[in-house]
């Protein structure tokens, strides 16, 4: 489910840049199971199978002997809401470790000791966490300077400053009739300015009205 992700478009182009490293480890490989097992059957007798413990740990301790890490991150539905909030700060750190839920869940005394952060990107159950995992390394190595060829674009992205995005437009101007706004022609850069960010409070008050609390 990794590589394909991340080989290509800003994440490719930062990896390729030297400006982040990217690494996905299989839990398989730590596990010290003759069958390489991960999972195993919840005690109390629930169903669904849940990771242990043991390849978690084996894994995350043989990172830690090679850098430190500022956070332990786990994929996690109950988790605090990514918002780009979070991700503009976890942009700031210098290594992450993200760890990928499956199957049931986890074995919750690795929740207890080793992971130091739990994130959601949304209020539902996926299969695993290697798609939320994808989402939150895409949300924070594009904010790397450098990683978007116009930096100036990350700023003015949805919800950099809790206001959703303006309308945006390109040649032609007009198609079939269909127009672009004429203050987006007229080069007045100050009321340019001033039109998307009364765009930006329309579409936010009447979209997501939530952001404005």
């Amino acid at each position: 489910m990794f590589p394909s992700p991340l080989g290509c478009s800003i994440l490719k182009r930062a990896v390729d840049k030297g400006l982040a490293e990217i690494y996905v480890h299989n839990l398989r490989d730590y596990s010290t199971d003759i069958h390489r097992k991960v999972d195993d059957y919840p005690f109390g007798g629930e169903a669904g199978m849940v990771m242990k413990i043991q390849p978690v740990e084996a894994c995350i301790n043989e990172l830690k002997k090679q850098r430190n890490y500022d956070d332990i991150i786990f994929t996690s539905p109950d988790g605090e809401l990514l918002n780009q909030k979070i991700a503009n700060t976890l942009s700031l750190s210098e290594n992450l470790i993200i760890l990928c839920g499956h199957y049931k869940g986890i074995d919750h005394r690795i929740r207890e000791h080793l992971v130091t952060r739990e994130i959601s990107i949304g209020n539902y159950v996926l299969t695993g966490g290697e798609l939320p995992a994808l989402v939150i390394t895409d949300a924070i190595v594009r904010l790397i300077p450098g990683a978007i060829g116009d930096e100036q674009s990350a700023l003015t992205d949805s919800f950099q400053d809790n206001l959703l995005a303006p309308p945006v437009y390109t040649r032609p101007a007009d198609y079939n009739g269909w127009k672009v706004p004429d203050i987006l022609l007229s080069g007045h850069e100050a009321k340019i300015a001033e039109w998307r960010y009364e765009q930006s409070m329309e579409r936010t008050r009447r979209l997501r009205p939530d952001l404005l609390d």
